[in-house]
């Protein structure tokens, strides 16, 4: 099958859309991908890993009306040439629409053509739209509506053939949210390649650094939800018993200044080190030099039914885990046994779980003896992309 698929973003990079297309190749299908091209650099036709790759100028207008997609229909108006062309010129036999952000415009263009249309939901991009400054401040809090986003999130699982979600627990949501049923939907989560474990640049500065340390890590957005606060306030109760701790933190946002004045109002600048954002070549270096992955988001929609790419990261290389109770990565913890839950913004259940860790030496081995192999034998792509094979078998 002659697969479209569209993007509103440039790429690469971008792993989920690379896994899916490169599996869905290996499947035996041909993928042809739309998307963009920001700065005019980029080639309009190009083969990456078998994906046939066609990128078309949005221009900056469009580009900024992106956010208001679901305020006025100009953006969805702006692409609907280029989007009949791309299905036209490739012959396209299905269309999978990656993220809601220009479902609307493929959902119009396709009342032409009639292809069957899978939506895959990297997120529940409505509810955590409510969090972007962008939306809830200034002009944005007028013109940005993430009701009306959700009303039309709601309309196109319903009008789609298909949904691929990232955890059974946004399926879930889905199912009870809206008249739709579960065998509609298939499960696809952001899990990690082998290549991530077994194929890398290992940095011996970075993991030498930390050698002496008991290190507990960090790696991805430093948004305020992603519960950080909760990290740098156990410090108080956990440097008095691991005297050789340091958090290590690699990312960043806009709150980078706010962490940092925390930690220095804490009295623990030794025991942080803020290192900003990193190349993602680094990650495995950063994950080897650690002891503990951490993952201390906040509890809200869109955190209790997504996992983030950090969690699989971090058990592939062995590493115990302390995650915050949203249920998504609570039950993938508990399930697997591959690390321990904290209630989400409780600095002294963070600190408590981490002593555990730190003291019950037994403990610690076990969960990362079963971290390691989970990510072998299960939580893996090769393992977890069965489903979206399975969604173009039934075709």
């Amino acid at each position: 099958m002659r697969i479209g698929m569209i993007l509103d973003a440039s790429f690469p990079p971008d792993p989920r859309v690379e896994n899916e297309a490169v599996t869905l190749i290996q499947a035996g299908h041909e993928v042809f991908l739309f998307c963009f091209d920001f700065t005019g650099d980029w080639p309009q036709k190009e083969e990456i890993n078998g994906i046939h790759v066609r990128r078309i100028q949005p221009g900056k207008l469009t580009y900024k009306l992106s956010a208001l997609a679901y305020t006025v229909p100009f953006y969805h108006w702006t692409l609907a040439s280029s989007l009949r062309a791309f299905i036209e010129t490739n012959a396209v036999e299905a269309l999978h629409i990656h993220d809601m952000q220009v479902a609307q415009g493929v959902f119009e263009v396709n009342k032409q053509f009639k292809l069957p249309v899978t939506i895959d939901l990297h997120e529940n991009r409505p509810e955590i739209m409510r969090y972007y400054k962008h939306v809830s401040s200034g002009m944005g809090k007028w013109l940005i509506s993430p009701k009306a986003w959700k009303r039309n999130e709601y309309r196109f699982i319903q009008e789609a053939d298909k949904v691929v979600v990232v955890t059974d627990e946004a399926r879930d949501y889905y199912v009870e949210e809206i008249p739709v049923a579960p065998e509609k939907f298939y499960v696809v989560p952001n899990t990690i390649r082998e290549d991530f474990y077994t194929k890398f640049h290992r940095d011996e500065t970075i993991i030498s650094q930390y050698k002496d340390h008991f290190t507990l890590l960090y790696v991805g957005d430093t948004g305020y939800r992603r519960g950080l606060k909760t990290v740098i306030e156990a410090l108080d109760l956990l440097v008095p018993s691991i005297k050789n701790l340091k958090v290590v933190i690699v990312g960043d946002s806009t709150y980078d200044d706010t962490w940092k004045q925390l930690v220095a109002e804490s009295g623990h600048e030794a025991h942080v080190d803020l290192k900003g954002w990193q190349s993602f070549e680094l990650f495995q270096s950063y994950i080897l030099a650690a002891d503990i992955g951490i993952c201390p988001i906040h509890r809200n929609i869109h955190h209790d039914t997504t996992f983030a790419n950090k969690l699989f990261q971090y058990m592939a290389f062995g590493k115990p885990i302390v995650v915050s109770d949203c249920p998504s990565q609570a039950n993938l913890v508990r399930k697997f046994n591959t690390g321990l839950v904290h209630k989400a913004q409780d600095s002294k259940g963070f600190a408590a779980q981490v002593l555990k860790l730190y003291q019950d030496k037994a403990l610690y081995e076990q969960l990362s003896e079963n971290a390691s192999q989970a990510t072998k034998n299960e939580l893996n792509w090769k393992v977890l992309s069965k489903q979206i094979v399975k969604a173009y078998e039934a075709d």
